[in-house]
């Protein structure tokens, strides 16, 4: 499995498409804005069909434009039902945004869950629920290769904002201590926005939540 790191939209939000070329399919996680114009040229090169996308959470800047990526390949879209109203309603959050930012709606397939696991690329996949910086973040963890999609709860050296609606400091750094800093520490975790870390790393050094 090949991780792409693309960061992309207004804000340089951190998508990752995970192509595996021996199957001939891909994932894609979170899709910010024009995420799409990255990720056909990779798709082509490397003669893979994008099968899911996975939203970490409903925020603006990681659902710009998933609608246009379900429109372009046909991909089943994964997310938290506890930020159903983003995902279909995103006028809440283009009103926030004073209206600078037009967005589309986007249909959920498949809602996730605490503790949910399932095969993708051929590989064990597990859902973590890790609320705090908004109700619905959750992150998905490759079990065997020690790999963990955070969505904006965690960061190298910094945790996600608690101030937007549903947002709750408290609970952000139980969802940590509880569902991220319980994984081996060697995983490498991929946040949302910035450089990769690892729970190892994060835990003896995050000067918001230490392990």
């Amino acid at each position: 499995m090949k991780i792409h790191v693309l960061p992309a939209g207004p804000i340089e939000t951190n998508a990752f498409l995970l192509t595996d070329a021996v199957r001939g399919e891909a994932v894609l996680i979170d899709a910010p804005g024009e995420i799409w114009a990255w990720v056909e040229p990779i798709l082509a090169r490397e003669k893979c069909r994008l099968v899911e996308l996975w939203l970490t959470h409903g925020h603006w800047d990681h659902i710009q434009d998933a609608a246009n990526v379900v429109r372009a390949s046909g991909a089943k879209v994964r997310g938290h039902a506890a930020d159903r109203v983003f995902f279909e309603t995103p006028q809440i959050m283009s009103a926030f945004l004073s209206g600078r930012i037009s967005l589309e709606p986007v249909v959920v397939d498949h809602w996730v869950a605490q503790g949910d696991r399932f095969e993708a690329l051929g590989r064990e996949v597990e859902v973590r629920h890790v609320p705090g910086h908004c109700p619905g973040n959750v992150l998905f963890y490759f079990v065997g290769e020690k790999a963990a999609f955070v969505g904006d709860a965690l960061f190298a050296g910094s945790v996600g904002r608690t101030d937007l609606p549903g947002g709750s400091r408290e609970e952000l750094f139980q969802s940590i201590s509880t569902q991220i800093y319980t994984m081996p520490d060697e995983t490498v975790v991929y946040p949302g926005h910035g450089p990769a870390t690892t729970v190892g790393t994060e835990k003896q050094s995050n000067p918001y939540v230490r392990g």
